[in-house]
């Protein structure tokens, strides 16, 4: 089962956030806090939105975090998948699949013109089973990213 995340999902996401930074060997780079992903989700200005996976026992398998995007091409929003991550115990049941049906399906419902999201170039399993859904890649753009000093040189913060 799919639905929408509730405040009283928040550890469990803020969890699985950690468990997908240590499989993508990049845990230190996850700081977010529980509060951190209940601002950004359930403050007053939420700024992005979530999706649970839930087996037949209620209990959680997965999410998919996710915010809009604009397209000037196209004119219409889209949904940035940021986070699909489903416990690698569970995998293989279809629920990484429904997440991103019931993200489709938001998309068609509403109008918004794209899913988008990114994927580690040695993340096979999940690069085979995006292919499988008929997803292609964008391989001829290129993703940048300021952070920390970089960013904030540029932005001109001091210290």
């Amino acid at each position: 089962m799919i639905r929408s995340a509730t405040p009283d999902d928040v550890p469990e996401i803020h969890a699985m956030v950690r468990e997908l930074a240590e499989y993508e060997k990049a845990l230190p780079e996850a700081r977010a806090t529980e509060a951190d992903f209940h601002e950004a989700l359930f403050g007053e200005r939420p700024a992005a939105h979530a999706h649970m996976a839930v087996d037949e026992n209620g209990d959680t398998v997965g999410f998919a975090l996710w915010f809009l995007n604009f397209s000037t091409w196209r004119g219409v929003h889209g949904i940035y998948l940021e986070d699909l991550y489903v416990r690698p115990s569970r995998r293989g049941a279809g629920h990484g699949k429904a997440l991103l049906a019931e993200l489709a399906r938001i998309c068609v419902e509403r109008g918004y013109g794209r899913l988008e999201w990114s994927v580690l170039n040695w993340n096979e399993p999940s690069i085979a089973f995006y292919r499988s859904l008929g997803a292609l890649p964008q391989d001829e753009w290129t993703v940048y990213r300021l952070t920390d000093d970089a960013l904030k040189a540029l932005g001109g913060a001091r210290g």
